[in-house]
């Protein structure tokens, strides 16, 4: 029975993707959900599609420091708003292919796998596509894995550049898929005509966690949504969380509930954790194995502007295909490379904001140049970590597979030039971008190499469980978002079922 003083049956830490979408699971069993999110809701204003403002003001960016592990000062690109990063994501929504869930050969290293197989993520990854709205096409991708349900939509279709660079492609013998996508392109347009990566989403035309699974979840009177709650410290006793203790308004308070879950990313996630470190785990919670923190992964990433003088881009939001050729294969002995999509349509305002160069010159390069990017997968490595520092975040990023990365950006480069953009501009993500940050409390079967079991629950407390992308245990060459919802889905199941 619940007691009486519990705040909540459970709480859920971020509103973001996992907390979003495990809130959505749990709504309809009845039992009082609250979940805190340390932003507001992003209100709709101007800023909201102008490219200067977003990537030349930087609008929406929150005033917060991190350091790296020199200690240098390390400015993140994270949102605190409901819905979290995925108010400002691609809104790609790709499964992870079959064979990441197997160990994989890379150039430099073997992937470690999963505990659990695709078959067992594949139903969830399903019943995600429908909550999220999902325009897809299954057709044309020798890597995609099977799919039990077709996908909800339609795939977002491609402009005519985007079109002829399709049939560029194919005539080299690429395989060109449509990229799976969250995003309702006429109501989106309607707004204004921009693209959407990068652009938050005020009006649900995007399919972001807080214009799908929280919109479900809030429609029962059972979920509560607290904003400008931000978490400090986890308090427990021997295996079990006894209370969350937040600021807000200036006003510090402790909420308490059987059950809470922690879904506040990968990095903020694993310095939660370690931050309320205590005498019964003084080197934070869920961390006997020591695990806490380790494995980040954030993807190597580069993007690439395809410039021809003598060709005009005429699209406006780009972001509809992708070539998974490499994906597998392609390396000296076969060995992986990545996946190869295109980038959201990059305007003059927007190049001149990422690369510093000339407005005059951003757009005539912007107006004459295709927008793509080359991803590879990141390994796990345990010395790859977040850590808690004077009462900050300190990320030590060490990326790895980068021969690999090297390999698919050359190959790409060649694809270019072939379709008729023989210029090539490459320009890695930096770290302060979170370019599907991943890893920190990885999920797996043994509790002294990994932080929770299958079921997300950690293996150190008996009422914890972590439910964002810091529990994948590996990265693989494709965006998270849709693995992390369906992974959320599968937990909420788990945990309707063992709450009494």
């Amino acid at each position: 029975m619940k007691s009486a003083q519990y705040t909540a049956d459970i709480i859920i830490i971020g509103s973001g993707m996992g907390g979003a979408t495990l809130a959505a699971a749990l709504a309809p069993t009845g039992r009082k959900v609250l979940i805190l999110e340390r932003g507001d809701r992003l209100p709709d204003t101007p800023e909201a599609r102008d490219p200067a403002a977003i990537f030349q003001r930087g609008h929406f960016k929150p005033n917060e420091t991190w350091r790296d592990i020199s200690g240098a000062a390390l400015h993140p690109g994270n949102y605190a708003y409901v819905g979290g990063n995925t108010k400002f994501y691609g809104a790609v929504l790709l499964r992870y292919r079959a064979e990441d869930f197997r160990p994989l050969r890379h150039l430099e290293g073997t992937t470690p796998g999963w505990p659990i197989a695709y078959a067992d993520l594949e139903p969830w990854y399903s019943k995600a596509e429908t909550l999220y709205r999902v325009r897809g096409d299954v057709a044309g991708d020798p890597t995609e894995p099977p799919h039990s349900a077709p996908y909800p939509f339609p795939p977002v279709p491609d402009e005519p550049d985007i079109a002829a660079l399709r049939q560029a492609f194919a005539a080299q013998g690429l395989h060109v898929s449509a990229l799976p996508l969250g995003v309702d392109i006429d109501a989106w347009l309607k707004r204004a005509r921009t693209g959407w990566d990068a652009f938050p989403c005020t009006t649900g035309a995007k399919s972001d966690a807080e214009s799908c699974a929280l919109v479900e979840a809030l429609k029962h009177p059972n979920v509560t949504l607290q904003t400008n709650t931000k978490v400090t410290r986890l308090l427990s006793e021997a295996r079990r969380v006894t209370g969350v203790e937040v600021e807000r308004f200036g006003t510090r308070e402790t909420l308490t509930a059987p059950t809470v879950v922690l879904s506040a990313g990968a990095i903020l996630s694993s310095a939660l954790l370690l931050a309320s470190a205590n005498d019964d785990h003084p080197t934070g919670l869920a961390n006997k194995s020591d695990q806490v923190g380790r494995n980040f992964m954030n993807h190597n990433l580069t993007g690439m502007v395809a410039y021809n003088p003598f060709r005009r881009n005429r699209t406006t939001y780009e972001k509809t295909i992708q070539v998974n050729d490499f994906y597998l294969t392609g390396g000296p002995n076969g060995e992986p490379l990545g996946n190869i999509q295109m980038l959201g349509r990059i305007t003059g305002p927007i190049l001149a904001g990422e690369s510093g160069l000339p407005l005059w010159l951003s757009h005539h390069i912007a107006e004459h140049s295709i927008h793509i990017m080359a991803m590879s997968e990141d390994l796990p490595d345990p010395n790859s970590r977040v850590f808690w520092r004077n009462g900050e975040v300190v990320l030590d990023w060490r990326k790895t597979n980068t021969k690999a990365h090297d390999l698919l950006v050359k190959r790409l480069k060649q694809a270019m030039r072939k379709a008729g953009w023989p210029i090539t501009l490459a320009r890695g993500f930096p770290k302060s971008k979170p370019s599907h940050q991943c890893g920190t409390n990885r999920m797996g079967a043994d509790p002294r190499t990994s932080v929770v079991d299958t079921n997300l629950k950690a293996h150190d407390l008996d009422n914890l469980y972590i439910c964002d992308a810091s529990v994948l245990p590996t990265s693989a060459a494709v965006n998270p978002s849709l693995t992390i919802a369906a992974l959320a889905l599968r937990a909420g199941d788990h945990i309707a079922k063992a709450q009494p």
